[in-house]
């Protein structure tokens, strides 16, 4: 019922309905889920100046959802949101800046960005500037300023902020070497499926580091690891 108001109201040109429009048929929230209508609604708003459709639209052309593949236009889009204070284009932008895509690679970009959604709380932002800190892309390495940025993500159930974070603990880098808490750390993320955590898992069982030393398990680990071709 939602939906046919929005798509009634939308006829009549509001950027703030057609970007809700978008975003259900985005979503396939209380509709069938169409990309191409979540793409025409949605850029209507973003041509209006509408932040979150912006974003929409761009995530859209990025992916290839309803519409063909245009990473430089979905650049653009991010970039637009991104500077009206949007913290998952901010985030999107970043990453594309950091893999070369859209645009050639510019890791000093990716930092520009990836800081500010960071610091609105964007998880995906935060794992993905510390791994800038963590390999000394477009910043002074900084072990310490990555093993801080993995922390919320990994808190919050993300696999390779916690691999990430567990393997800083085991090699003691930016923070005291650790075992317990390294395994605590890679379990989860073997746990999660992550196969290069299950290999490191295993090798932790197999040496005792942070726990008794366990070889049934530490087998375990590597079979599982082995069924998922690492």
């Amino acid at each position: 019922e939602a939906a046919q108001w929005y798509q009634k109201a939308a006829q009549g040109g509001a950027a703030s309905v057609q970007s809700n429009l978008g975003m259900l048929y985005l979503t396939g929230q209380g509709l069938t889920r169409d990309f191409a209508q979540a793409v025409y609604w949605s850029r209507k708003a973003a041509e209006q100046g509408d932040v979150a459709a912006q974003n929409n639209l761009a995530l859209c052309l990025k992916e290839g959802l309803g519409v063909e593949k245009n990473p430089q236009e979905a650049l653009s889009w991010f970039r637009k949101a991104a500077e009206a204070g949007n913290a998952n284009a901010q985030s999107s932008l970043g990453s594309m800046y950091s893999s070369g895509t859209g645009t050639p690679q510019d890791f000093a970009e990716a930092v520009r960005w990836l800081r500010k959604a960071a610091d609105q709380g964007d998880l995906v932002a935060q794992i993905n500037l510390g791994l800038l800190f963590q390999n000394g892309q477009g910043v002074a390495q900084d072990y310490a300023k990555a093993a801080e940025l993995y922390q919320k993500p990994a808190a919050a159930g993300n696999s390779t902020a916690q691999m990430n974070l567990g393997m800083l603990y085991r090699n003691g880098l930016g923070v005291p070497q650790d075992y317990p808490q390294a395994l605590n750390w890679i379990r989860k993320a073997a746990e999660a499926g992550v196969p290069s955590a299950q290999v490191n898992l295993g090798m932790m069982l197999q040496n005792g580091q942070g726990g008794p030393q366990d070889f049934a398990q530490a087998l375990a680990w590597y079979l599982r690891a082995a069924e998922s071709g690492s």
